[in-house]
Formats: structure tokens, sequence, C-alpha cells
């Protein structure tokens, strides 16, 4: 089965709840990548590797039942990778199946509904994560959680996470998924 990945229904998804949580997924502390995991779900992009925690990238709705005070959850039910912006790099790097993306050089490069991972210090650790919303110029603008961002410039570079060392990873979601 074809499915094809809706990029303004992502970006509407991300418009809709940059400044809010979606009751219909766990709150976490920091949730840069489960809200940019909702925004690439809401664009109709396919769940894949489910039980498999460290494989895959998928949530069920079985957290709902699980969960406790102050966020904690007993019964954890989504993949690393929808939930850790670390793992979403690893991820989208070498998923065959499910969501599907290649990794691009440019930023320029990139359109509506792709992602933005950041590593802010330039370890090879990804601290953050971010979806495209709006292209000007060839510069993406994106929305992001964590700190609640609408229509910012990608760069970070006015954040007081931004470092000298920043190191960007633009991935462009594939249009198809098979």
């Amino acid at each position: 089965m074809t499915i094809y990945y809706n990029r303004n229904a992502a970006v509407q998804y991300a418009r809709t709840w940059w400044n809010k949580r979606n009751p219909n997924y766990p709150a976490f502390l920091v949730d840069c990548t489960s809200f940019v995991s909702q925004c690439l779900r809401a664009g109709g992009a396919p769940m894949t590797g489910y039980p498999n925690r460290a494989k895959g990238w998928w949530i069920t709705d079985g957290w709902k039942s699980g969960r406790g005070v102050g966020g904690n959850y007993s019964n954890e039910t989504w993949s690393y990778s929808w939930s850790v912006a670390h793992s979403l790099r690893w991820y989208l790097e070498n998923a065959k199946t499910g969501l599907t993306a290649i990794r691009v050089q440019s930023p320029s490069e990139l359109e509506i509904g792709d992602v933005i991972l950041y590593d802010f210090q330039g370890n090879g650790v990804i601290d953050h994560s971010v979806i495209v919303t709006s292209m000007a110029n060839g510069i993406p603008y994106i929305h992001a959680h964590t700190a609640d961002s609408a229509d910012r410039h990608y760069d970070y570079s006015n954040s007081l996470a931004y470092t000298p060392n920043i190191k960007y990873y633009f991935f462009k979601i594939d249009d198809v998924f098979n």
C-alpha cells in the first residue's frame, strides 16, 4: 500500500499545537521530539517497529492507562525515536520502511514538513528537533516545543542553547512511503 505524506497537514498540526499540548499524547517535560513526531503522524507518516522501543518509530494509546503523577508513566508505549531527538536522528538516517527520509546538506533543500535536528554543542549528541513550517528565500522557519516557538528562523542564533559549535542535521521527509 502506498502512503503519501501530506506536508500541509503536518504544518497545520504544528500551527495548531505549537503553544499547547494535545491531550491525546503524553506530556513530556522535554517534548520537542514528541511534538515533531505528532506533526509527522498528522501528515500521514506511517509508524513501524512496534513493540521494539529501540527500533522503529511508533506510539500506541496504551500510555493513557499508565499515566502517573508528575508525568511518570508505568506503561510506556512509544519508541525512543518518537520522543528522543538523538534516537530520531538515527531512525531517520537508517529507516527503510515506515517513516523514511534522506539527510541533505543545505537548509535550502528543505520544504515545509521536513525536520531539522540540532547538536548544540557539536559533540555528536542531538539535543533538539523542529519541523519546518515555512520557507522564505531558501531559509526554513520552524515550529518547536520545549521552548515553544512559532515561525522561528531555523538557525537558533537567538537561543540560549546556541553555541558556535552547533551542527544542523537537515532531513527531507519522503513524499511517498511504501
